[in-house]
C-alpha cells in the first residue's frame, strides 16, 4: 500500500518542464494584464477592469509560487511584489481598493 501511495504522490508532482510551462503561462497572463492597463489608459478610459484582471494574475502566480510551483526566484517575488503593489495602487487611485 505505502508503494501505491509513493507511485500516486510522484505522478501527481508536475515534472520541471510541466512547471515551466505553468510558470509561462501565468507570465503572459501578467503581461496581458499589463498590456489591458496600458492600453486602457491609452485609449483615455478607466483601466478598472484591467486592474483587477492584473491583480488576480499576479495573486495566482503568487499563490503558485508559494504553493510550491515555482522555484526560488527572489527576482521573480520581487517583480510580482512591484507589480501587485502598483495595480493596488491604481485601484485605489480609480476607488476600487
Amino acid at each position: 500500500m505505502g508503494s501505491l501511495d509513493a507511485l500516486l504522490a510522484l505522478q501527481e508532482t508536475p515534472s520541471p518542464l510541466e512547471r515551466r510551462r505553468r510558470a509561462i503561462r501565468r507570465a503572459d497572463g501578467i503581461l496581458d494584464g499589463l498590456d489591458g492597463v496600458k492600453l486602457a489608459l491609452l485609449g483615455g478610459g478607466s483601466p478598472a477592469d484591467a486592474l483587477m484582471k492584473l491583480r488576480r494574475a499576479v495573486s495566482e502566480a503568487r499563490d503558485a509560487e508559494f504553493g510550491g510551483e515555482a522555484a526560488d526566484d527572489l527576482g521573480l517575488s520581487a517583480v510580482l511584489n512591484e507589480v501587485e503593489v502598483r495595480a493596488a495602487v491604481e485601484l485605489a487611485k480609480a476607488g476600487l481598493a
